[in-house]
């Protein structure tokens, strides 16, 4: 079965040829099993068609991948960076973060993605649990990383004067200078970026671990018939990174920028006549909001790293059509299950059909049946791996969340799912979004406790929703409190951030 899998893959990325199979070889002998690799493949398959697009320029396969051997070169022969060392990339999305993670990736390094919205004492943090060798990062961050008394050595990944990612490519190397080929280097992603705890899920580079999900995606999302694509996730997660290597492989363009603006993110797909857009769904619906005439030429909006709202779901069915796609996956075990637009349409709920080894465990650790809830595992490997989201499967095949296992709540000896409630509540036509928390209650242990953004501060009370509510809603769902506020707060990765909520009186 994974050799049909693997023949479909290599007949995409047009290889199945000898001359593919000349390339896939020459590069495995030259680079050894990294990303390098995969970006030596695509240069000698797709030359001088464009590869990366952003704010300030454009690339071809070639320029990439020729610009990227000569920084993995000169890394090695001036930073000393080498293969098993542990380099920190604290960037935003430009092509310099992408010529980085290529670089680094040949030398054997480990890749440690961080999130450069992370504070002063975040990173601190993460130096002292993982020790980096070495550092990569946005001017703009000086002030953090001064202030940090980071003492190993460090690079801009870009500046006008100083050395930088963007410029030491400019420096001659001998042509002796090479750079031996590895295959131990990882990506290093670390989960709660923004929170100060974290785990670090590593991804080493292995094409049948990936094999699946790049399957799905490639069927599911039939990524093969779109010319280009717009990354507005940040590439420092998993899904951005996952995308970017997949358009990589299928010698597509693509498109990132350093900033999310609606205003600009609708410019771009406009300009580039942009087909598939990655997004957490907060900034499709900004885009909607801003201007859904720039996004007609969307053909696939591929929606992940949180939570589908139903009710956008709805409103990208109703104006733009069968575009939309929920993305399930977390940063250990990659993308797990895909909702398709006609799985959409069968429920704007589901996060769809599985395209990996997965079940759901109850509380005993046996199989549930459908219908029943439980913790979501994957199989990574030869283990299963528990995801930490609640979920069930219902007579169809369709898969549910139910939120995180941390997050749910036992009111008077019944588990309570937020989430649920949460759908309920955004649901309301006068409701844009609403999160829910689980609180102390003395009578009960643990009750709900409502946050709710109404549409464009349109007026609703309390006495009202509680009403409205008790039509729909359990009694064990009913919430204790309900807070209105003017605005949600997200995370960097456009999740919806319950830890600050939870500190709101």
């Amino acid at each position: 079965m994974n050799i049909m899998k693997l023949m479909y893959v290599l007949y995409k990325m047009k290889l199945l040829s000898p001359t593919g199979l000349y390339r896939v070889l020459s590069a495995l002998y030259c680079c050894g099993v990294n990303v390098m690799t995969l970006l030596h493949i695509a240069a000698k398959t797709y030359g001088n068609k464009i590869a990366i697009v952003d704010d300030h320029e454009e690339i071809s396969f070639e320029q990439l991948m020729i610009q990227s051997e000569k920084l993995s070169i000169i890394l090695y022969e001036y930073y000393q960076l080498k293969n098993g060392q542990k380099i920190a990339v604290l960037c935003r999305n430009h092509m310099s973060f992408v010529k980085t993670i290529f670089a680094v990736s040949r030398l054997g390094a480990d890749i440690y993605l961080l999130n450069p919205k992370m504070s002063r004492r975040q990173f601190l943090y993460f130096n002292e649990q993982y020790q980096f060798d070495f550092l990569i990062y946005d001017c703009e961050l000086d002030s953090i990383i001064h202030r940090s008394e980071f003492h190993n050595k460090k690079i801009y990944s870009y500046h006008d004067n100083l050395p930088a990612i963007n410029n030491i490519t400019s420096i001659n190397i001998k042509e002796k200078m090479k750079v031996k080929r590895a295959s131990t280097g990882r990506l290093i992603l670390l989960t709660g970026g923004t929170t100060g705890t974290s785990k670090k899920a590593p991804h080493k580079p292995s094409f049948f671990q990936y094999l699946n999900p790049f399957i799905g995606m490639l069927t599911k999302l039939n990524l093969g018939r779109y010319e280009n694509i717009y990354i507005a996730t940040p590439l420092f997660h998993g899904y951005g990174a996952a995308v970017l290597f997949l358009f990589i492989a299928l010698g597509k363009k693509v498109v990132i920028s350093t900033r999310f603006h609606a205003q600009q993110a609708c410019s771009l797909v406009r300009k580039h006549k942009v087909e598939v857009i990655t997004v957490v769904p907060l900034m499709i619906r900004r885009m909607i909001n801003y201007n859904i005439d720039d996004l007609r030429t969307l053909t696939c909006i591929a929606s992940g790293s949180a939570e589908l709202n139903p009710k956008l779901a709805a409103e990208v069915l109703q104006k733009l059509g069968n575009v939309l796609y929920n993305l399930y996956g977390t940063s250990e075990t990659g993308l797990n299950v895909i909702a398709t637009p006609s799985d959409l349409v069968y429920s704007n709920r589901t996060i769809g059909r599985k395209i990996v080894k997965l079940k759901i465990l109850d509380k005993h650790l046996k199989e549930a049946t459908a219908g029943t809830v439980g913790q979501l595992y994957v199989r990574g490997g030869r283990e299963w791996k528990a995801t930490g989201d609640l979920g069930y499967r219902d007579q169809n095949g369709y898969y549910f969340l139910c939120g995180r296992v941390d997050d749910m709540v036992v009111s008077a000896g019944v588990n309570v799912y937020p989430l649920e409630l949460e759908q309920i509540l955004i649901s309301h036509p006068l409701i844009q979004d609403a999160a829910v928390i689980g609180i102390e209650d003395e009578e009960y242990g643990q009750r709900l406790k409502a946050f709710v953004q109404s549409v464009n501060n349109a007026e609703l009370s309390k006495e009202e929703l509680y009403r409205w509510l008790s039509l729909r809603a359990a009694t064990f769902q009913i919430p204790k409190e309900i807070d209105f506020m003017k605005e949600m707060p997200y995370t960097a990765l456009g999740k919806l951030d319950k830890k600050r909520l939870r500190t709101y009186r």
